[in-house]
């Protein structure tokens, strides 16, 4: 049977990427997005198809929608967008995540919560695991989005154990892929966007330091399967499990694009983590999930993305 799913920030970089394949199950989709970071021709493909509507609105305020299931994923996720505006970031975490839960405790829906690996915030575990629970400066200035995520966790699971609402909590690691913002400041989509102009590429640090990149397409279906679960709450890791170094990732984009681009050095950010790798154990025990897609194919399509953005200007 078809469910109706309410897909928060739905217009954004991953959400596009779900409504896309919620609609490809066959499903319905409501997708909620007020256009802070999230960009209408991400969903431009999607509009004449007669299961998928688009409401304009910010979930830090409430609303009254019908839905079997609510994926909320309505925040900006890069540092550039949600240090922008920190109490706007906090309160969409917050708020945002009290008027969801509202929701589906009302309309007895289930609801996942797309957390971050932010929660270990920069770690002394290493790969990280599930019941670490993380060294976050509390008061830094990325305190808004990874305090935010970890405060919305704790929303979903006192909802879960109060009220009973059936949650689902994923932490996810540092995706890529086409649709990404070509000003969001996320390292993937800095080098290739500085690469394919020939612009310097900016390491901050010594680049050793290191990410998991887990290209978009791999994501969703994990969240997907995340959200069919019939029993795991969470919270589950969800990245891949392939570590590599800051350099490496510059190196790579500089080989695929055949850029020139000089590597330039910077100082590292404030509580920028040193190493960031998932444990994802339980995805693949609980989920049967795993990433399939490789750093090199993942990188070659997204840069085919940005180069054909670059040139018609999206």
């Amino acid at each position: 049977m078809s469910c109706t799913n309410l897909v928060t920030g739905g217009a954004g970089f991953i959400g596009s990427h779900l409504c896309e394949q919620l609609l490809a199950r066959g499903e319905e989709v409501i997708c909620l997005d007020n256009f802070f970071t999230g960009a209408k021709r991400n969903i431009a493909r999607l509009l004449g198809q007669p299961r998928f509507e688009v409401v304009r609105h910010d979930i830090t305020q409430p609303i009254v929608i019908e839905a079997d299931r609510v994926y909320n994923l309505a925040c900006p996720a890069s540092p550039v967008h949600y240090q922008y505006n920190p109490i706007k970031t906090i309160k969409t975490n917050v708020m945002g995540a009290l008027n969801m839960l509202g929701l589906a405790r009302r309309v007895k829906a289930r609801i996942l919560q797309a957390s971050t690996s932010e929660v270990y915030g920069d770690p002394n575990v290493h790969p990280q695991v599930e019941s670490y629970w993380g060294n976050v400066n509390p008061i830094g200035i990325r305190s808004c989005y990874d305090e935010g995520k970890r405060v919305a966790e704790t929303l979903f699971f006192d909802y879960h154990r109060q009220n009973r609402v059936d949650i689902r909590v994923v932490r996810i690691f540092n995706t890529y892929g086409p649709r990404m913002a070509v000003d969001d400041g996320r390292v993937v989509s800095n080098f290739i966007v500085q690469a394919l102009r020939g612009e310097p590429i900016t390491l901050y640090g010594d680049g050793e330091q290191t990410r998991s990149f887990c290209y978009v397409d791999d994501l969703v279906s994990g969240i997907i399967k995340m959200m069919d679960n019939e029993e795991l709450t969470g919270p589950v890791n969800m990245g891949n499990p392939s570590e590599f170094t800051i350099r490496e990732l510059a190196e790579t984009v500089l080989e695929l694009t055949g850029s020139k681009s000089e590597l330039v050095h910077k100082p590292l950010p404030s509580d920028d983590p040193v190493r960031r790798r998932p444990d994802i154990g339980i995805a693949r025990e609980k989920l049967g999930w795993e990433p399939t897609v490789g750093l090199r194919e993942g990188l070659e399509k997204t840069i085919a993305y940005f180069a054909d953005c670059l040139q018609t200007g999206c």
